[in-house]
């Protein structure tokens, strides 16, 4: 089920009625048979799925209390070959299959294996992450096994982070399916303005940007290297607004019931080094790879080379859970240069925008780190929106030519009738790109909420219909997917 869809405009507040009429010990069966309805609501087939998975890692977690040595190791391998294999099946079989049989036709080789016919369930990577985490911790002495049954699968299945994340630790989720949660109007109020600001992001601005990148990328042969460039800097936006939007409105229900999620955003084109980027883009991933994976490698505790190899490894292991194409194990292979590139930077001591004079332009200084970091991530999601390696490079090979000197290709200026937007809808985009970094920059400098909420009734309320004409306005309601539910 969509958030931008009727359904969930009628889901939500029939569930939450529920939820705070029924009594406190029924609350977490409402939950889970809402939850199910929720993921059912696209192939009902796959709860099964999920099902299976929230059963193996259920037993497993028991075993693995109860075991010693060898034998809490080998129920942890079990847990997670399970949740690796599942992913291995749906999302990267076919991947793998594709390249070799392109190395058997290569050796001229017969190979006789075919693709399997599957559809990816909806946010499978995100729901195996949470499963795998409760394992980990477990076996870590972190977290005791959950006796009941029903309370753990509502932690792998809790419908507003079940598609798209945050991804959760079960230290921060479980303990508060248990704990009575009244209705409370500040806390219903401040969560149905997160959702609405989420919803105003998702259909109000990255649809909107949509229209213009889906073109370009689609072609990029017919435009010029501004217009492909443009195109990379509006799908960065866009995608950033349409899962941070995922993000504050699955945070946003929650907290209207009572739950606290993590942030999974922290205005990450504010960043001023691809390292900073990393810190508040989809925090609870970036979280995850650092404690699953680039610890247990050796961290920072390690020589230079062996971190730069962590490093690499992490972003290139990123990259592919983000998609089974050569596209994102690019996208990840770059991020992890830019990352050792910093690394070398700082152990040398380098210091590439000294010329600025930072110290006595200290602003110049940071919007220009923030211009060239926001520019780099900008051509990265070039290759993670390519349909291919092909079509990446090309709008690169586009981009560093001499721009409006192609016969017959289209500058961004002669093909914004293509999109069938006016210079009317063309700058409402523009004011509403002014509010969100503008929201940005005020958030970065501490919570919003309370600033508003001092501010006179007229300006609050002018503020809060703003919002809502904007979403009308600006709003692309026809059910557009969310970009991360891909994965």
């Amino acid at each position: 089920m969509l958030f931008n869809s009727l359904q969930f405009l009628a889901f939500f507040p029939v569930v939450t009625a529920a939820y705070f009429a029924l009594p406190h010990r029924f609350r977490v069966y409402l939950l889970l048979l809402a939850s199910c309805l929720f993921y059912m609501a696209a192939i009902p087939a796959y709860i099964l799925i999920l099902f299976a998975i929230i059963l193996i890692d259920y037993g497993a977690a028991f075993q693995i209390a109860e075991s010693t040595g060898r034998q809490r190791r080998a129920w942890l391998t079990i847990s997670i070959c399970a949740n690796v294999g599942l992913l291995a099946i749906f999302k990267y079989f076919n991947f793998a299959n594709h390249n070799l049989a392109h190395l058997a036709r290569w050796l001229d080789w017969r190979y006789p294996i075919h693709d399997l016919r599957l559809l990816l369930p909806l946010g499978l990577s995100f729901h195996t992450f949470q499963a795998m985490s409760y394992t980990i911790e477990v076996y870590r002495g972190r977290q005791s096994p959950e006796r009941s049954l029903p309370h753990y699968a509502l932690y792998v299945l809790f419908y507003p982070q079940l598609v798209a994340g945050p991804i959760e630790r079960p230290q921060n989720l479980l303990h508060q399916f248990r704990e009575r949660h009244e209705f409370n109007y500040e806390r219903v109020v401040n969560g149905l303005k997160l959702m609405a600001w989420g919803m105003f992001k998702k259909v109000g601005i990255a649809d909107q940007l949509a229209v213009i990148a889906s073109p370009i990328f689609t072609h990029p042969a017919n435009f010029d290297g501004g217009a492909c460039l443009l195109a990379a800097m509006a799908f960065g936006i866009q995608i950033y607004c349409d899962f941070s939007g995922y993000s504050d409105i699955a945070i946003g229900a929650a907290e209207v019931m009572g739950f606290r999620l993590m942030r999974n955003f922290r205005q990450p084109y504010l960043a001023q080094s691809i390292g900073e980027f990393w810190k508040r883009w989809h925090i609870s991933l970036s979280t995850w790879f650092r404690d699953y994976l680039y610890v247990p490698l050796g961290g920072n505790r390690v020589s230079f080379a062996r971190l730069c190899a962590n490093v690499f490894l992490v972003f290139l292991i990123s990259g592919l859970w983000h998609g089974a194409n050569w596209t994102f194990v690019i996208w990840g292979m770059l991020h992890g240069s830019y990352r050792i590139l910093e690394l070398a930077a700082e152990r040398w001591r380098i210091e590439p925008l000294r010329w600025l004079g930072s110290l006595t332009y200290p602003a110049l200084a940071t919007g220009i780190r923030r211009a060239w970091v926001f520019l780099l991530v900008s051509l990265t999601w070039i290759f993670f929106r390519a349909p291919d390696v092909s079509s990446a490079t090309l709008m690169l090979r586009q981009i560093s030519r001499p721009w409006f000197t192609g016969a017959g290709v289209r500058s961004i200026w002669t093909a914004s009738p293509l999109f069938g937007l006016t210079a009317w809808t063309m700058g409402l985009i523009g004011l509403a790109l002014a509010v969100l970094f503008g929201v940005d920059l005020a958030q970065n400098r501490g919570p919003i909420g309370p600033r508003v909420a001092a501010q006179p009734f007229w300006l609050r309320w002018g503020l809060y219909y703003g919002l809502l004409c904007g979403l009308l306005v600006l709003g692309v309601f026809k059910k557009n997917t969310f970009i991360y539910f891909q994965f």
